[in-house]
């Protein structure tokens, strides 16, 4: 699945801490957003992880699932591009 997750953190050591959690899941594609290709157990373990560093009162975190097509129409302006995944094939 193809998951953006955008992120408004108040205290600048957590949002580091949430950054490299996210790092372990996905692609930084602006200072609060990553891009994730993950698979559903994936999925679980990173909003697990989340749930844990975020004060409910205080951040907020979304994400927004996207289909193919969805992901097919990502158009940039400015700095960045469209990543791509490669497909993996393990024998």
């Amino acid at each position: 699945m193809f998951i953006v997750v955008a992120y408004d953190i108040v205290d600048d050591s957590k949002r580091n801490r949430l950054a490299k959690i996210l790092c372990n899941f996905g692609e930084r594609v602006q200072k609060s957003v990553f891009e994730c290709e993950i698979e559903d157990q994936q999925y679980l373990r990173m909003r697990a992880a989340i749930e844990k560093e975020i004060d409910p009162e205080w951040d907020s975190v979304r994400y927004y699932f996207l289909c193919k097509r969805c992901k097919g129409n990502i158009r940039v302006s400015g700095l960045g591009a469209v990543l791509e995944s490669e497909d993996l094939i393990i024998v």
